[in-house]
C-alpha cells in the first residue's frame, strides 16, 4: 500500500472514530432528555400538590439575611411552602423497581438535586456535540480530495454473502 492510500485510510479511521463519538454523545443526549422531562414532571406534580410554583413563596428577606447571624425570620422552603414537609410521599427511584415512602422536603430535594447535575450533564453533552460535529466538518474535505462518486460509492457500499 503507497504512503497515500495509508494516509488516506489513517484519515477516514479517524473521521469514522469521531462520527461514533458523535452519535454515541447524541444518544446519551436524548436519554439525558428524557430522564429530565421525567424529573420536571415529577417536580411539576409535587408543586400542584403542595399549591405552589417556582416562585410563588419567595424566600423572606433572603438579600437582607445573608449577613445575620441568626435568623429573624424561618425560612420557607420555595416547594414545600406551607404544606407539611413530613408527609411521606411515595418515589419510585430510577433503576430500581422499589417504591419508597420518604418525607415530602426530602423527595422534592432529591428531585431538584438531580436536575441541576442533569442540566449540566445536558449542557456538557451539547458541547461534545458541537465539538464533534465541528471537528467532522473541518476534516470534511474529503470531497475536495476524492471524487464525489467514488465518496458515495464508499458510503452505499455493502457486503454480500456469496
Amino acid at each position: 500500500m503507497n504512503d497515500n492510500m495509508k494516509h488516506f485510510q489513517k484519515k477516514l479511521t479517524e473521521l469514522e472514530l469521531e462520527a461514533e463519538h458523535l452519535l454515541l454523545a447524541r444518544h446519551q443526549l436524548v436519554e439525558n432528555d428524557k430522564l429530565r422531562n421525567g424529573n420536571r414532571e415529577a417536580l411539576t406534580a409535587l408543586r400542584k400538590k403542595a399549591r405552589t410554583t417556582t416562585s410563588s413563596v419567595p424566600s423572606p428577606f433572603g438579600s437582607i439575611m445573608k449577613g445575620v447571624s441568626r435568623p429573624l425570620v424561618q425560612e420557607v422552603c420555595t416547594t414545600c411552602g406551607n404544606h407539611d414537609s413530613f408527609e411521606k410521599t411515595w418515589t419510585m427511584f430510577p433503576g430500581t423497581d422499589l417504591f419508597v415512602g420518604i418525607p415530602f422536603h426530602a423527595a422534592h430535594t432529591i428531585l431538584e438535586t438531580d436536575q441541576t447535575q442533569l442540566d449540566f450533564e445536558a449542557k456538557k453533552l451539547q458541547s461534545i456535540v458541537k465539538e464533534k460535529s465541528l471537528i467532522i466538518s473541518d476534516t470534511g474535505a474529503l470531497a475536495d480530495k476524492i471524487n464525489p462518486g467514488v465518496l458515495k460509492s464508499l458510503v452505499t457500499l455493502n457486503d454480500k454473502p456469496k
